[in-house]
């Protein structure tokens, strides 16, 4: 019985089903990297050294252990990588700022039984730093996440 699957041709099937598997599979990644970098706005919102400085202040301040920032971090305040949106000063960078450290220094409200955002001592030019990092973050093509306007 010549129909058989012999050890040479189970082989010869593994091998080359093997060797089609891996090729579909290194398609696949230059085709997603190809879609990433032709569908990023990073290069459309360039790095500026206030974006960057806004950065450090966000990282320095642990801001990502109550906020969420496209997705990621913890989900005790709202989501921010929205916030320039929800506010209405995306186009604006000096609104943007004069909401942000309008927010920032009413903070904490004292309002009884609401979650407080505590006080945090921060540079004018740190909070333009800020402002101008949550305005670029609200550029990025998030492919609508967050899933609503609240964050």
């Amino acid at each position: 019985m010549s129909e058989i699957l012999t050890k040479s041709r189970a082989r010869n099937v593994f091998y080359g089903g093997s060797l089609v598997f891996a090729a579909i599979f290194v398609l696949m990644t230059i085709d997603s990297h190809r879609y990433i970098v032709a569908s990023t706005e990073t290069e459309k919102t360039p790095l500026t050294e206030q974006v960057v400085l806004g950065k450090h202040v966000w990282e320095h301040n642990s801001c990502i252990n109550c906020h969420t920032l496209h997705g990621e971090g913890a989900y005790f305040a709202p989501e921010v990588g929205n916030v320039m949106t929800r506010w209405g000063v995306l186009d604006d960078p000096e609104a943007a700022y004069q909401t942000l450290d309008g927010w920032m220094a009413a903070q904490p409200s004292g309002i009884e039984g609401r979650r407080q955002m505590p006080h945090f001592e921060i540079t004018p030019e740190e909070m333009r730093g800020l402002a101008e990092f949550l305005r670029w973050a609200d550029q990025m093509n998030t492919q609508s996440w967050p899933p609503n306007d609240a964050g």
